[in-house]
């Protein structure tokens, strides 16, 4: 048999006539040829197809190692989401918290200045401890006639400035004694009114164990000062009846004393208050 151009199969004889029966066979087995080819194509593509499904459902899961170039397109894990934004932040007022209230403004007039005034409340106890140095209180006493417990001229300042009361207490130390006097005023202005002007002195105040003192003209030691609403005074000498020199470190030390736990009373009466007045803004 031979074959001419195109496949054709022609018959035995080579007489030009075509072997009809073998050129169906050969269509026919063509055509089974194309089937297979797209039975086989479809087959491939689908496989093509599920690859890539496969690959792009293992990228979408992050993959194995070797993955790290395609962390961006990996889900997030359940750790990696936002935490709920929907509680409001907490907020802080721009707008700053006054000031403690100043002690000083509350014995610096009558007006802030509430707190009963009694001896007891400047003076408390039988003694006055200051350090290793030991003071035991005498007399004391309170007058709404503030120039009684005064000599000389100091009677008659205090009253034109209106002193509205006097207090006095005595302190006795080592042969040394020291009255001490709070004069009060409405306003702080008056306090230092009287201070600027002082003249004479305040009077000791003998009793409770101690004799007279810093009588008759006799020489000791004297001091004024203010602090708020409050002008206070010292005198001090010797039970004995001696003058009172610079020389005599003993009674200034005591008078030093009284004059400084003097401040301090007046100093804590304004904290109290303005304790009191910090805690209970409203009261």
């Amino acid at each position: 048999m031979s074959f001419g151009q195109g496949g054709a199969s022609w018959g035995p004889g080579g007489g030009g006539t075509p072997d009809w029966a073998a050129l169906a066979e050969e269509s026919a087995a063509r055509s089974r040829r194309r089937k297979l080819m797209m039975i086989g194509g479809g087959v491939v593509a689908t496989v093509a197809i599920g690859a890539i499904v496969t690959t792009a459902v293992v990228t979408t899961n992050g993959g194995g190692k070797g993955d790290s170039d395609k962390s961006a397109s990996r889900l997030p894990a359940p750790a990696d989401l936002p935490e709920d934004t929907s509680a409001p932040a907490p907020s802080f007022s721009s707008v700053a918290p006054p000031p403690p209230p100043d002690p000083k403004d509350y014995i610096s007039s009558a007006a802030k200045d509430k707190a009963p005034i009694t001896v007891d409340g400047f003076f408390p106890g039988k003694k006055l401890t200051m350090g290793d140095r030991v003071h035991l209180k005498g007399a004391t006493n309170r007058t709404t006639n503030c120039a009684s417990g005064t000599q000389g001229a100091l009677g008659a300042i205090l009253a034109n400035n209106g002193c509205r009361q006097l207090i006095r207490a005595t302190y006795r130390k080592d042969g040394v004694a020291v009255t001490v006097g709070i004069a009060v005023f409405d306003t702080e202005s008056r306090a230092k009114k009287t201070v600027d002007q002082a003249e004479g002195g305040l009077a000791s105040l003998s009793g409770g164990g101690v004799d007279t003192f810093c009588r008759g003209g006799t020489v000791c030691r004297r001091t004024t000062n203010s602090y708020g609403r409050y002008a206070y005074f010292t005198v001090g000498g010797f039970l004995d009846g001696k003058r009172v020199t610079t020389a005599d470190k003993n009674v200034f030390s005591v008078g030093d004393d009284l004059t400084d736990f003097t401040f301090r009373q007046i100093h804590r009466r304004g904290q109290l208050q303005a304790s009191q007045a910090a805690a209970d803004p409203n009261g």
